[in-house]
């Protein structure tokens, strides 16, 4: 038994080094956002090592630096991680069904992105050692990037700090334009929330609502509108 943990944990280590390197690139341009908004090096790198989110993480330093309220930044981040309920129903199916309680809520802990796209491919049960394996090089990719982030924002002159935050913008871009360019509905959509967010910022209707709020209430808003009018077909709506 021992050995088998080793031998999964090992090779989620040799796994997940890609993604650590992945990690530690974007997640420089994420520690600048961070001291952007006031935060300490030991604070941003805490944030990356708990959270590990990069979405929820960016609109998190967005909100603290618009002074956003306690409540306004829980529920924003909810909204934004909540695809990691899905990730982690979707886990939960390829674990033991006998998998102690502990061993489920550490795996939940470490899910991201790119950790779940790697353990969902893998056949057959899915070893929680495996993901610890990847979560112990990602982690620390991750954290210390962000680390790294404030440590040249602190460092380097404004232009090149300024010049470095343009790399979270385009690592946001590289999520959203390629579905863009497959799907219309998807390009009508992003396009609807740039303008709806200029609107919200340059009507005086909403100046007594705060940044974060403006920000929640776009985000339910926008989404919920596409779910009712854009669903999304399954296999067995396909096969009907």
């Amino acid at each position: 038994m021992l050995t088998d943990r080793k031998k999964w944990f090992m090779k989620g280590l040799k796994d997940g080094v890609p993604i650590m390197l992945g990690y530690f690139a974007v997640s420089i341009a994420l520690g600048i956002s961070a001291r952007n908004a006031g935060m300490t090096a030991a604070q941003a790198t805490i944030a990356s090592a708990l959270v590990m989110a990069s979405a929820g993480q960016y609109i998190g330093f967005t909100l603290i630096a618009a002074g956003a309220s306690y409540a306004e930044v829980i529920v924003m981040e909810a909204i934004a991680n909540a695809r990691y309920l899905l990730m982690s129903t979707a886990l939960s199916q390829k674990v033991d069904p006998k998998l102690p309680l502990r061993h489920r809520l550490l795996m939940g802990l470490w899910i991201t992105d790119e950790i779940f796209g790697v353990s969902v491919s893998v056949e057959g049960r899915l070893n929680p050692y495996y993901n610890y394996g990847m979560a112990a090089v990602a982690t620390p990719g991750w954290a210390l990037g962000t680390l790294m982030g404030v440590v040249l924002g602190n460092v380097l002159p404004v232009r090149v700090v300024s010049a470095l935050s343009v790399g979270l913008f385009g690592m946001f871009m590289s999520i959203f334009v390629p579905p863009m360019r497959k799907n219309r509905v998807i390009a009508a959509l992003v396009a609807i929330s740039f303008a709806a967010s200029c609107a919200f910022n340059a009507m005086a209707l909403f100046n007594g609502i705060s940044s974060g709020m403006k920000i929640i209430i776009l985000t339910v808003v926008i989404s919920l509108g596409a779910a009712l009018l854009f669903p999304v077909e399954g296999e067995d709506d396909h096969a009907a």
